[in-house]
């Protein structure tokens, strides 16, 4: 009986004193001055107490913890030993100088590292007497958007609370378009008199664009079966043969896109049931209402691809540049697309290199030589996050520039897996399916790591979670609130017509 209280005691007294210190140690490694000790980016801790959460209503500080970890007792505490595990590798192991901070104050990081159950622990009332019209119709759109099983998050729409940002919005941008562009006003578009590559040239604006002459050509459309990271809908490998045309030398951009705007927008109105092929004139183009919050994410406008536009924007501004300059502009063809980004090249990119050769391992291992890759698309390595302008990398064999990043591009064809499968016999200007429900986007993004920007690489458009968290009801047809790498390049037909304003 001693014996058993010779090691019960001892025992019970160091259970104690384990789960003393532990529970000391728990609250000690969770207040906001230990994150700081690691988290050594000032720029953090200054945007939290600019924020609502560091000065509340109520007069409770919310601390770091409270929204980067879930609620006690509900996965707690091995959470907070694993983000501890990696935060601390993180600061013995790696160069915070080198960390861009802006990219991981964005949405897609965030959602990483603040749990939906810590906004709801807090919040557990989303409809409290004092919230909005608005307000409510958005919460009554996330429980019913939960139900579903659909993944909305809470900081979709407020982002802005932990970490302030002023540039950040959540509301209606009326003040957005009224950008204009100084410089020459040009009172004629472009004369094309022989296929070759011309600048066109808004009439009554200041802005002007080069459009490259692509010489038509047979070519092999889709990915061998061995290519490396190849996914199934990109072939089989079929022959494919595309008229002469003429290609933007880069995506649309800010300043070409608020040209149209400021010429057709429409607030208020929508364009259901809108039949482009029959507007004629200026006037009588619905152009896309105000959008909600910074479209261009606040990383710029200019010379920069328009981005959040959506398909209905991008068909429409393709007939509102056919109108003012008498020319025949619409999106590209997926084989065109294709065609214009291999310029004259058989292998996964159209300069040296494979997919191998580029695409980072997340695990230990030797650094690659991504210098190649680096020169022609802005992808994942390179692009800080966010989109760049033309000047960041160098053009194609045919003089083309980011047909492989920087944002996705929107095709008129319809997207089917199958679409090659489907091809019967030789092919001349195919136009894909009859019908469908997605349109093709092709090209990748800021965001997209090696093995996406490979040429061959097929998208589609994802309407319903590009607009997930779209405050509007009905939703807009004009703007994406949760798409931000996508956005188009245009075409221009050569026929006897060709610049001659009608």
């Amino acid at each position: 009986m001693k014996r058993i209280w010779l090691f019960f005691v001892p025992g019970l007294l160091l259970g104690v004193i384990l789960v003393l210190t532990g529970s000391w140690a728990v609250e000690a490694t969770s207040t906001d001055k230990f994150c700081n000790s690691c988290h050594v980016h000032p720029q953090a801790d200054l945007s939290w107490k600019k924020s609502v959460h560091y000065t509340t209503s109520s007069g409770y500080r919310v601390h770091c913890v409270e929204c980067h970890l879930p609620p006690k007792g509900q996965g707690y505490l091995p959470e907070k030993a694993k983000t501890g595990l990696k935060d601390l590798w993180g600061y013995l192991f790696k160069d915070s100088a080198s960390f861009d901070w802006d990219a991981k104050s964005k949405l897609e990081y965030a959602k990483g590292i603040v749990p939906e159950s810590a906004c709801l622990n807090c919040h557990p009332n989303l409809y409290p007497a004092t919230l909005s019209k608005d307000g409510s119709n958005a919460h009554l759109y996330y429980d019913a958007q939960k139900e579903k099983g659909e993944d909305i998050r809470c900081i979709n729409c407020h982002l802005n609370a932990g970490h302030y940002d002023k540039t950040y919005s959540h509301t209606a941008n009326t003040g957005f378009g009224k950008e204009t562009v100084v410089g020459e006003v040009f009172t004629e578009p472009a004369k094309v008199e022989k296929f070759e590559s011309f600048v066109e040239k808004i009439p009554t604006t200041g802005v002007s664009f080069k459009m490259v002459a692509i010489p038509g050509g047979t070519f092999k459309m889709g990915s061998p079966d061995d290519e490396p990271y190849r996914k199934s809908d990109e072939g089989p490998v079929k022959e494919v043969t595309v008229s002469q045309f003429y290609m933007a030398e880069v995506e649309v951009s800010w300043e070409e896109f608020l040209a149209y705007y400021a010429q057709t927008a429409r607030p208020g109105k929508t364009a259901v049931n809108y039949d482009l092929d029959t507007i004629k004139t200026v006037d009588a183009i619905i152009g896309a209402t105000p959008p909600y919050g910074q479209p261009d994410q606040n990383w710029g406008k200019g010379k920069r691809p328009v981005i959040s536009a959506s398909y209905t924007s991008a068909l429409t501004y393709c007939k509102w540049l056919s109108i003012v300059t008498g020319k025949k502009y619409r999106l590209p063809t997926e084989a065109e697309w294709e065609f214009a980004a291999r310029g004259g090249k058989e292998t996964p990119y159209f300069f040296e290199g494979n997919p191998e050769s580029f695409v980072k391992s997340k695990f230990l291992s030797k650094k690659k030589d991504t210098t190649m890759i680096n020169r022609y698309v802005v992808y994942l390595e390179n692009s800080q996050a966010k989109t760049q302008e033309p000047s960041f990398v160098l053009a194609n064999p045919y003089g083309l520039k980011n047909m492989l990043g920087n944002v996705a591009e929107f095709c008129s064809d319809w997207y089917t897996p199958d679409t090659y499968a489907r091809y019967k016999g030789p092919l001349t200007d195919p136009k894909g399916p009859a019908k469908g429900t997605e349109h093709v986007v092709r090209g990748g993004s800021y965001k997209s790591p090696a093995d996406q920007v490979r040429v061959a690489a097929r998208e589609s458009t994802h309407t319903q979670d590009w607009l997930r968290t779209d405050p509007q009801s009905p939703k807009s047809i004009w703007w994406y609130s949760d798409c931000f790498f996508v956005g188009f390049r245009v075409v221009c037909e050569y026929d006897a017509n060709t610049g001659k304003v009608q």
